[in-house]
């Protein structure tokens, strides 16, 4: 079996960058501690996944580096997906010299961590967005439902940047007093898939349910099923694409507990449907090539 993770993480904490793992204990304490490409070997190996994209972490081109040179010892990760101020003036020239690697996918400023909402329709240097293009490079949106209306701008604002949705751009869940976010989610999200360049991944959405509703696999797939429905009728599964986003899964689920959710849900699709949503969406909007093993 041939699948893509199209998003996952690792870390070396030492490096110094990760900001947002800084605080001692809380919820996060289950992350603040490395994980490598070992770490992730035999979730791999048990669940058909011989190629991965690997994702930023830190608002750092040092990290995007280090990401690349992992790329470099670890033929299962096909891709990385890394980060540059798109805003200085001299992004082009950063994106050119990383562009130089051919795992470097393309870019994900942290949206969601941003003091602006609207950064992204007004910060980013025109000339930045045209090496993107120019490059033959991706622009991962990690998002929340307030960001929406930004990136919907944005997207209209450069029609030929291929652009992705990370985590579906973590919708409240099973929460009853969020009706109305949920409807500005619903109503933003058919906008941006209307756009042809727009695509989605169905991924770390298990931590953005309230524990109370996933407490078993089946809890949670009835919990996500909103979710699933909305995104599969307005991308389809030629621009929907299927991520762990591993190790932050582990806050709520194994990742094996997530494919097993995840596998439920896809698997009411017809074969060529979960072809697309398993490996050919991300293969196809990474250009990565699949291999026959990990």
């Amino acid at each position: 079996m041939n699948r893509i993770d199209a998003h996952q993480h690792f870390w070396r904490r030492s490096r110094g960058d990760y900001t947002w793992l800084n605080e001692s204990g809380g919820a996060l304490a289950p992350l603040q501690r490395d994980f490598m490409p070992e770490d992730l070997a035999p979730a791999l190996e048990a669940s058909g996944i011989n190629r991965t994209v690997l994702v930023q972490a830190a608002d750092t081109v040092a990290e995007t580096e280090f990401l690349l040179g992992l790329a470099d010892r670890h033929a299962f990760i096909g891709g990385v997906v890394g980060w540059v101020d798109l805003s200085r003036s001299d992004a082009a020239d950063t994106l050119e010299r990383l562009a130089a690697d051919p795992r470097f996918k393309g870019v994900r400023p942290m949206l969601q961590d941003l003091p602006m909402a609207d950064w992204i329709s007004r910060a980013p240097h025109p000339d930045a967005v045209r090496a993107l293009i120019r490059l033959g490079l991706r622009f991962d949106a990690l998002v929340k439902a307030e960001h929406l209306p930004a990136l919907l701008r944005f997207m209209q604002a450069w029609p030929e940047l291929p652009v992705v949705v990370d985590h579906c751009a973590k919708p409240p869940i099973g929460r009853a007093d969020a009706a109305e976010r949920q409807d500005a989610w619903r109503r933003n999200m058919r906008e941006i898939a209307a756009l042809p360049q727009a695509h989605c991944k169905f991924s770390g959405l298990v931590t953005e349910t309230p524990a109370n509703l996933r407490s078993t696999g089946a809890a949670a797939i009835g919990a996500l099923r909103p979710v699933w429905d909305e995104v599969l009728e307005r991308f389809g599964p030629d621009r929907l694409m299927w991520g762990s986003d591993w190790p932050v899964v582990t806050l709520a689920f194994s990742h094996a507990q997530w494919l097993a959710v995840s596998e439920s849900l896809v698997s009411e699709l017809t074969p060529a449907e979960q072809a697309s949503l398993w490996r050919g969406t991300a293969q196809k909007f990474y250009d990565i090539p699949l291999m026959e093993s990990v």
